[in-house]
């Protein structure tokens, strides 16, 4: 049996193959591209080998070139894996990974389906789109602030609004700059419109999206972004697996015999965090049961945590949801919640 560990980079891949007593058979470095792997693989016995990658940014192209080529591949769990004390090398990743699969202790990341991540694009370029105009609107901002310009608008980038900002008398430095970030506002809304359009257009024939947007909160798009971040809901053992996973779980320390809870510990999944985010702002004013929830805690704290405490109830409500099949039943918000 080999055990082969494979540190991925963009221009190359460090390698290192072990053999069934743990020694080092081949320890080598080649470009990422298709020619090179297969002159490496020639060395790697498809039928009696693994081969471990670490879900890095480029991992993708690796991982479905060697799957499709009938190897056997395990995605690893970087943030898992101990690094090596002293000067951090690739050769010591990849010696450090062939180790660890030889010794069956490689802790595993999930790798989606390649349909999957072809669904998990779309969403994610439209968060990405939605994230870098909020940007682009915040740098308009700072420029009224500093000139100190108040303004009447509720939204202010409306058609009124832009109209008003291309209006105002301004330095020409401050005026280029509006008039430039006005422009690209108005070219992101077009992107997205044409994104939206096309994440429509998706026929996912995934039942799982009829129950997620049965729930107040989550329109089409809401819906298939939190599917496609999840992919299945049976992966996860529990409900707080999944709770981890979008990093809606709260930090623990202990000190002696004292158990202190924090704030949230933010180290999951942050798209599926901020779909649960943005649901809980709509689910608090269609449905009393996260209304009182709100209520109650941002009474004691603030708006921001108690957004939080509903978007972590509402995960907990979807996992029963799609491990029953069932769908939501709202309660509105003139309805005492029981």
């Amino acid at each position: 049996m080999q055990f082969v560990g494979l540190d991925i980079h963009l221009k190359h891949i460090n390698a290192c193959i072990r053999n069934n007593a743990g020694k080092i058979e081949i320890q080598t470095k080649f470009k990422t591209e298709p020619d090179a792997m297969d002159r490496f693989l020639v060395h790697v016995d498809k039928e009696n080998s693994k081969i471990v990658i670490e879900a890095c940014s480029c991992w993708e192209f690796v991982y479905d070139y060697l799957t499709d080529a009938g190897y056997k591949v395990i995605l690893a769990n970087p943030s898992q894996i101990e690094k090596k004390k002293g000067r951090k090398t690739d050769k010591l990743d990849a010696k450090k990974l062939s180790k660890l699969l030889h010794a069956d202790m490689i802790p595993e990341a999930y790798a989606a389906p390649r349909d999957v991540r072809d669904q998990r694009s779309l969403t994610r370029l439209k968060q990405s789109l939605t994230e870098l105009r909020t940007e682009v609107k915040n740098k308009v901002n700072a420029i009224l602030i500093r000139n100190g310009i108040v303004h009447g608008y509720s939204d202010v980038f409306g058609k009124a609004g832009t109209q008003y900002l291309r209006s105002i008398d301004l330095e020409i430095r401050d005026k280029y700059q509006i008039d430039t970030y006005l422009d690209t506002v108005s070219n992101i809304d077009k992107q997205i419109i044409d994104v939206t359009e096309r994440i429509e257009e998706v026929e996912v024939r995934n039942p799982d999206i009829k129950i997620v947007r049965s729930h107040p909160g989550f329109d089409y798009y809401m819906s298939l972004l939190f599917i496609g971040e999840i992919e299945d809901n049976r992966r996860f053992q529990s409900y707080n697996k999944l709770t981890a996973y979008a990093g809606l779980d709260p930090s623990v320390s202990q000190s002696g015999e004292k158990c202190y809870i924090g704030h949230i510990t933010k180290k999951g999944n942050k798209r599926l965090r901020w779909c649960l985010v943005q649901a809980a702002h709509v689910a608090v004013m269609h449905d009393s049961k996260y209304a009182k929830i709100f209520h109650k805690i941002s009474a004691r704290k603030n708006a921001n945590v108690a957004y939080v405490a509903v978007a972590r109830k509402i995960l907990k409500t979807l996992y029963y949801m799609l491990k029953n099949h069932s769908y939501y039943r709202p309660q509105s918000k003139d309805r005492k919640a029981s």
